[in-house]
This record gives C-alpha cells, sequence and structure tokens, in this order.
C-alpha cells in the first residue's frame, strides 16, 4: 500500500507578502544605524559588530522566507522566482523553499551546525566567566583590537585578569586572547573541540545563533533570523559593557565586573539570554533537523 504524502501547507498572497512586508521593516529599522553609518564612513565599536565579524551584509538580513515546507501561493511574478533554492510548488503559480537541493549542496554545513546546536543545548549552562574574554583580548597588550581607551587603564585591567580564572569555553573568542593570557584559560578551545565545550550560558554561543540562522539559509523562517540577530545585538551590548574599554563616549554604562556587584549584574543578564537563546537554538535545532 503507497501512502500519499502529506500536502504542503499553502499561504495565500495576502498572507504571505504580509509576513514579508513586516519582516523587511522590521529588518530595516534593525540595520538602519549601520546603513547610515557606512553611507557617512563612520564606525561604531559596538553596534558594527555583528556585520563586521560575521561579515553578513544588512541585505542578509532584509529577505524573507517562509521557511522549508510552506508553499506561497500566488508567488510566480514575485523576485523571489529569479531567488536561489526556490522552485515551483504544486499549485499553478506557487513557490517553495528547495530544502532537498539546499540540503543535497549544504548537507556536511547542516550535520555539523546541527551538531553544535544539539550538544550545546544538552549541556547545563555556566554563569562563571563573568565576560573576562574582552579582558583577555587585552591582557599585557599595547595594542587593542578596538580604538577605545581602557576603562582602568592597561596595569589595572591586567591586575583584573590575574586575579581571575579564566574559563572561556568558545573558540572564537579564545583564539583572540593574547599569548600573555592563554594559557591561564582553564580550558584550551579548538575549533575541532567546539561541540565538546560550547555550551548555552557563554554569550558568543548566543551571538553564534545568528550566524547559524544565515548558515541555514531557507530553512530558516524570516521572523527566526530577526529573532537571531536581535538576541547578537543584545547580547553585544553586554559583552561590551562588561569588557575593559570606556564606552561613556558612545553612551554606554560599565558593568564593572571587577566587583562583585558588577559580577552579579553579568550573570542576571547572563541567566536571561541564556533563557532567550535557548528558545531560537530550539527552532535552528528543528530547521536543521527538516
Amino acid at each position: 500500500m503507497t501512502i500519499a504524502p502529506a500536502p504542503v501547507p499553502v499561504l495565500a498572497g495576502e498572507v504571505w507578502r504580509a509576513r514579508a512586508a513586516a519582516h523587511e521593516s522590521r529588518a530595516r529599522s534593525l540595520t538602519h544605524g549601520r546603513r547610515e553609518r557606512a553611507a557617512r564612513g563612520e564606525a561604531h565599536p559596538v553596534e558594527d559588530f555583528l556585520f563586521t565579524y560575521y561579515s553578513y551584509k544588512p541585505s542578509v538580513l532584509h529577505r524573507w522566507h517562509a521557511g522549508e515546507g510552506l508553499e506561497l501561493a500566488d508567488a510566480a511574478a514575485d523576485a523571489r522566482a529569479g531567488w536561489r533554492w526556490y522552485r515551483a510548488g504544486s499549485a499553478r503559480g506557487s513557490l517553495v523553499v528547495d530544502g532537498d537541493g539546499f540540503r543535497a549542496e549544504r548537507g556536511a554545513l547542516i550535520a555539523n551546525i546541527s551538531r553544535i546546536l544539539r550538544a550545546t543545548a544538552g549541556r547545563a549552562p555556566g554563569f562563571g566567566c563573568f565576560g573576562l574574554h574582552e579582558w583577555a583580548m587585552v591582557y599585557r597588550q599595547p595594542e587593542h583590537r578596538h580604538p577605545v581607551p581602557l576603562r582602568l587603564g592597561q596595569d589595572a585591567t591586567d591586575a583584573v585578569v590575574e586575579a581571575a580564572e579564566l574559563r572561556c569555553t568558545h573558540f572564537d573568542a579564545f583564539r583572540f586572547f593574547t599569548p600573555e593570557a592563554a594559557p591561564r584559560n582553564r580550558e584550551t578551545p579548538t575549533r575541532e573541540r567546539q561541540a565538546a565545550l560550547e555550551q548555552p550560558g557563554c554569550l558568543h554561543a548566543g551571538m553564534d545563533l545568528y550566524k547559524w540562522a544565515v548558515k541555514l539559509g531557507p530553512l530558516v523562517p524570516g521572523e527566526v533570523l530577526l529573532d537571531a540577530f536581535e538576541l547578537a545585538r543584545d547580547i553585544r551590548v553586554l559583552d561590551m559593557r562588561a569588557s575593559p574599554y570606556d564606552l561613556a563616549e558612545w553612551g554606554y554604562d560599565a558593568v564593572p565586573i571587577e566587583t562583585a556587584e558588577g559580577k552579579a549584574a553579568y550573570v542576571r543578564a547572563q541567566r536571561a539570554f541564556a533563557d532567550r537563546g535557548r528558545a531560537v537554538r530550539r527552532r535552528l535545532i528543528d530547521v536543521a533537523a527538516g
């Protein structure tokens, strides 16, 4: 007995176009500052990070996808008919994301993303790092990544690192540690150990959800992509407020993690981000699974 495949849900034209328009409006609001600064040739040490470190242009956020398994009615004349990873649907004039084609070409990437996300989700969050990765990136280093002065000065910044236990588990943070700071870290993260070490309390693991959402491309509903970006944006603000940099000129108050009060404030924010990240990570795990 042959079992017919389940019908693919169809979004009426007025429904998906309204969702696409709402997505673009939200995305343009999120990228407005970056686009305006780029036009003026200006840079921002906090807000531009997600566009420079991850190297994804604002236009990536502007493009809405319904995600895999939904058919867009009356879409043949839409611009997305010419986008890669779209194909004709079962109904006349409809389009669907070509999930099979995307998975066939990017299968190894999707499997690796899924492996990292699942391993991270299955681990208890850790809240004892206190954002010291940013301090370790300037430890005993006269040249700094950001053209922003140190809040405590170099000697006092170095003293904070020397009085603390460095517990960074994220390779893409650890690889920027200064040569003097790296041996002080409790772990030695590598790219190969990424799935074995990442944990959901890590700010950088939360920011990376945006990267994974972009890499999963049209499989990810636009709303999930923007949720991941907003989470990464908010995490970046805490990351820099808790850093050794003096960002008062940019309108940011410090989270002084060199004090007990600052550590407590950092952990409270970190726990809230872990909760938000859990929901986004679950959505991306489901997307990768298909």
